[in-house]
């Protein structure tokens, strides 16, 4: 379970074959991160919860099965690219931002982006599936990153990104058609299914 707090950001160093999955060494600048890493831990990379299999000094590795890499960003990435990070929580941690799973529920794509001196609005489309499980005011998370929904309208939603957020993480350099990973709030998830499940049996 994560926040959607963005501890750091690091780059792809390395990505080989494994199998129809790939496996990912990933260049953290600061070692420090890393201290509270071991193999077998998760950490949520751009939004996607992956396991540690391999921590040394600033690296560590992670294995990506076909499935994650054909529902997330992660199949066209490549060496260099930046990639938000966060660890698991602990019992007693401050939680900042919203619940995060790090179980990714569609791609969105940057659509819109308007420039408010300090401030960024980005308007970002989704799949018709996870728009309604959004609400005005309600959390999503955009690549890992907790925000708070501004506007939602019918096929794409709308978030401010404030200067903080843009220098570190890696939502300040995203470009128009860029894509993301978006993961809808739980508590949303698990009240729609409920309700569809009533549905369900009244119509039964």
């Amino acid at each position: 379970m994560f926040t959607g707090i963005v501890e750091r950001t690091g780059r792809i160093g390395r990505v080989e074959p494994l199998g129809e999955g790939v496996q990912w060494e990933i260049v953290v600048e600061d070692e420090r991160f890393l201290e509270r890493v071991a193999v077998g831990d998760s950490v949520c990379v751009s939004g996607c919860c992956l396991t540690a299999t391999m921590v040394s000094g600033c690296r560590f590795g992670c294995q990506l099965a076909p499935e994650t890499l054909s529902r997330t960003t992660f199949g066209r990435k490549s060496v260099g690219a930046i990639v938000n990070l966060e660890r698991s929580l602990r019992v007693g941690d401050s939680l900042g931002g919203h619940f995060v799973t790090g179980h990714v529920d569609g791609v969105g794509r940057l659509v819109q982006r308007e420039d408010r001196g300090e401030w960024v609005d980005c308007w970002f489309s989704a799949p018709p599936e996870m728009m309604e499980l959004m609400a005005e005011k309600g959390s999503i998370a955009v690549d890992g990153v907790s925000l708070t929904l501004c506007d939602v309208l019918e096929e794409r939603f709308r978030v401010a990104l404030i200067p903080h957020t843009l220098a570190v993480t890696t939502l300040g350099s995203l470009k128009i058609g860029d894509e993301v990973n978006l993961e809808a709030d739980l508590l949303a998830k698990y009240v729609a299914r409920q309700l569809q499940a009533w549905r369900h049996e009244r119509r039964g």
